[in-house]
């Protein structure tokens, strides 16, 4: 759906130049975000790698395990359905561990890992879990303590004060987390709602027990209901024999 909303743009923008006659600023625009795209890129690589870097010491030093220590009564309350000893809140802990430092590349393999582990508990392949439409929620909406990608773009856009973002990004993002959750649980809500409640198993189709040595009152029923057979040349009003005697 994205690309076609990138095409219709790019033709919308052909067809209003031509028509304005300044098809000459589509194809200079077009050539100058693709030097900026380039420039902008080579500028991130130098501020990634370090922090990726800071990242893999984190990781060596013990500081994401303190860190998923702390989140892990937070993720078992966010993720109700999935199992704690299951390999996908290990990687769920890792994303929001990068998440909450600002590094959205290296915290997007761990999603993707834990998307595909979250998978393996999923009985319609078909269909995304409550926990994978969680995650998703909470990887795009993250709290962000450090944004370290937005100060290297700004670094890289010569800004005077890169860093001065850091209190309205956080204040933004956890604005933004809080409503996904929000969200997250409101629509788990509704989707248990809307669940048919257990059919508890039907007691009419199962006969009553009869204590031993008495009689059940179905079957006195159907003796009293039925009538009893005579026996044969005998009536069994006036008990005479009335066999025809030829």
């Amino acid at each position: 759906m994205i690309h076609l909303i990138w095409v219709a743009l790019i033709c919308i923008g052909f067809v209003f130049a031509a028509a304005q006659g300044n098809i000459e600023v589509v194809t200079k625009a077009a050539f100058d975000g693709a030097t900026t795209g380039v420039t902008v890129c080579f500028g991130l690589i130098s501020v990634l790698v370090f922090w990726m870097g800071m990242m893999r010491l984190a990781e060596d030093g013990g500081l994401l395990q303190k860190i998923s220590k702390l989140l892990s009564p937070l993720v078992a309350f966010l993720f109700p359905d999935v199992p704690r000893n299951h390999p996908a809140m290990g990687y769920i802990l890792s994303n929001m561990s990068a998440n909450l430092l600002g590094l959205g590349n290296a915290a997007t393999p761990m999603g993707i890992k834990a998307m595909q582990e979250l998978q393996t508990l999923n009985r319609d392949k078909q269909t995304a879990t409550p926990a994978m439409c969680t995650l998703l929620a909470l990887n795009t909406a993250s709290i962000t303590l450090i944004p370290t990608t937005l100060i290297a773009i700004r670094l890289n856009f010569h800004s005077a004060h890169p860093a001065e973002i850091v209190g309205t990004t956080l204040v933004a993002t956890a604005i933004a987390t809080f409503a996904a959750i929000a969200a997250d649980r409101w629509y788990r809500s509704r989707e248990l709602r809307r669940r048919p409640p257990a059919i508890p198993p039907s007691q009419t189709s199962l006969a009553p027990l009869t204590p031993p040595g008495q009689t059940s009152a179905s079957s006195t029923t159907s003796s009293v209901s039925s009538p009893a057979v005579p026996r044969t040349g005998i009536t069994a009003a006036k008990g005479r024999d009335t066999t025809w005697k030829g």
